[in-house]
Order: structure tokens, then C-alpha cells, then sequence
């Protein structure tokens, strides 16, 4: 009954705005409660009282309406907080699909320890050139290069398939880093980019278990006409290691006296043989069985050297 706009109006201007859709209102009027209440409520009043107005109950009313508006605004909080972590929660799932994607595309080119290294970031970054101790173990198959001048090239590339997942799996358990694929030629090392206390050992391991492996895989070889067999050299020492190549495209390698040692024991090896150099054999300190083969003349080193034949007593 106020002039210009009455109270209803103010209950629904009130109302019309989002912000106080909540705020408790209550009308009060002297008018008849049964008319007047049905339009108070129509207008968006939460209660309705009669003058005259009892204190007491107005002020009851008043803190029940209160509770209700606490309750309200807490469930209010906790939507918009819900709403809010949704929305976070979406963008690292797509943060974190955007970075499985990316290791995914990096572990076809490096290692995984690298892949996850090179997406995560960080101080130091795993591609620069530095220096340090790692274990090398380079193997290739015997009979390979006459195997390729007989067999068709779908042949090939089956044996091949078959030897690298074969290989691949194996360097994954053991955690070693893959520097390259040459054909049958695969060299692995330890120690780089993830430091480990147990680099000598651990490729001593995988190099026993790559050679039973090639010793099961030579059975079906020759079933048919395939003689093949594997050639390991491990040799430990430091080398300079870093990404290497061009924007379009970079391998992660090591170079130095090491690599070079690894590949030329390779070289020497017998058809499933294993030879390791002389800081190798101090390296495994009895916890491996290696046999010497005497003083090795080597292509690039000026003088011989000694080398040891690592024995596997679980056999093939």
C-alpha cells in the first residue's frame, strides 16, 4: 500500500534480480492475512506476518529464515566450487592427454626414461651434451649379411621384426636406454639418462636374457633354413652423450673410446657369446661367472686388450 510501489512490487523487483533470488523476505501487513499472503507468496515473500507484529515470533522467523539462507549459501559454495573443479579437472585431462600423446610420440624415437624426462621438463635438460660413466652393450646376429643375400626381402624384415621386439622388450625390463637400431646391429647403454647404482650387472642380466631368447627364436629360424645367432660385446667406460642431429629430427647418443670398445667385443664375439671388457668383469665382482679369452687385438686400439667371456650358468 506504499506509494509510487507497493511492497509486492519491491518482494518482486527483489526477486527479478539472480543475486537476491535467495534473500529471505517477509512481508508484514494489516491487511486480510488469507487475500494478502497468496499474493505475498505469488511475489516471492518466504513468510508473511500479521500486524500486529509479536517481536518474539518476527525475530524466530527471521533466524529460521536465516539457517535456511546459511544452508543455502553453503550449498552455493560448494556448486560453484564443484563447477570450478570440473572445469580444472577437464583441462588436466586434456593437459594430460596432450602429454601421453607426446611421450607416446617421443618413446618411438627414445627411450622412455628419456621421452618422460624430455616432456616433464625441468633444470636440466637431458638432450645437452654431458658427461658421464655408462655401461655399453652392442649385439648383432652372425649370418645375418649372407642370411640377406639369399632371402627374400619380406624374409628379412620378418626375422628382423621378430629379433627387435624380442630385444626391444627385454631392454624396456631392464631399463636400458636404446641408442639405435642398425639393421641387426642394436646398441643399448646403463647409466644414462636415469643414473643407476647397478649399470654393469643390469646389462649383464639383459645380455643373458637377450641371448636365451635368440637361442629360442634360432629354433624356429632354422626349422626355416635360418642359421642365425647373436654376438654381444658390453664394455664400460665414460662417454659424451647428448641429443644429436637437426631440428627435423635427433637421436639420443653417446660418443667416446666406450662405445667403440662395446662394438668391437661384438665384433670378436662367437654366435651366442658374450664378451665384456676388463673394468666389466671388475664391475660384476663374482656375481657372474666370467671365463678370460685372453689379450684381444682390436681395430683402433694400439694395444691389445683384455677381454673375458661372460658364462651363462642358467643355459639357453
Amino acid at each position: 500500500m506504499m506509494p509510487g510501489m507497493s511492497g509486492y512490487e519491491v518482494c518482486a523487483a527483489i526477486r527479478a534480480d539472480p543475486a537476491h533470488r535467495m534473500l529471505p523476505i517477509v512481508l508484514v501487513t494489516a491487511l486480510d492475512p488469507a487475500k494478502e499472503r497468496a499474493r505475498g507468496l505469488e511475489a516471492g515473500a518466504d513468510d508473511f506476518l500479521n500486524k500486529p507484529v509479536a517481536q518474539a515470533e518476527l525475530v524466530a522467523r527471521v533466524k529460521s529464515l536465516l539457517r535456511i539462507k546459511t544452508l543455502y549459501d553453503e550449498v552455493d559454495r560448494q556448486r560453484r566450487a564443484l563447477e570450478e573443479w570440473n572445469r580444472t579437472l577437464e583441462q588436466r585431462v586434456a593437459d594430460g592427454v596432450r602429454e601421453l600423446e607426446k611421450v607416446g610420440r617421443l618413446k618411438r624415437f627414445f627411450s622412455p626414461q628419456l621421452a618422460e624426462m624430455i616432456v616433464a621438463g625441468g633444470a636440466d635438460d637431458p638432450l645437452k651434451s654431458h658427461r658421464r660413466e655408462i655401461t655399453v652393450v652392442f649385439l648383432d646376429l652372425r649370418g645375418f649379411t649372407a642370411f640377406t643375400e639369399t632371402a627374400e626381402p619380406e624374409e628379412v624384415m620378418a626375422v628382423l621384426g621378430e629379433y627387435h621386439r624380442a630385444m626391444g622388450q627385454l631392454i624396456l625390463e631392464h631399463e636400458g636406454t636404446l641408442e639405435r637400431f642398425t639393421g641387426d646391429g642394436i646398441m643399448v647403454f646403463f647409466n644414462d639418462p636415469v643414473p643407476i647404482d647397478d649399470a654393469a650387472e643390469r646389462a649383464a642380466r639383459m645380455a643373458l636374457a637377450m641371448q636365451r631368447e635368440v637361442a629360442v627364436l634360432g629354433v624356429g629360424w632354422r626349422k626355416r633354413g635360418y642359421d642365425l645367432q647373436m654376438g654381444v660385446g658390453i664394455a664400460q667406460g665414460f662417454a659424451t652423450i647428448g641429443g644429436i642431429g637437426f631440428s627435423g629430427r635427433i637421436d639420443y647418443g653417446a660418443i667416446g673410446v666406450v662405445t667403440n670398445l662395446a662394438a668391437r667385443l661384438c665384433g670378436e664375439a662367437a654366435g651366442a657369446q658374450i664378451l665384456v671388457s676388463k673394468r666389466v668383469q671388475g664391475q660384476l665382482d663374482g656375481a657372474f661367472s666370467c671365463e678370460p679369452v685372453g689379450d684381444l687385438v682390436l681395430k683402433g686400439f694400439a694395444r691389445p686388450v683384455p677381454a673375458f667371456c661372460l658364462v651363462d650358468r642358467m643355459g639357453p
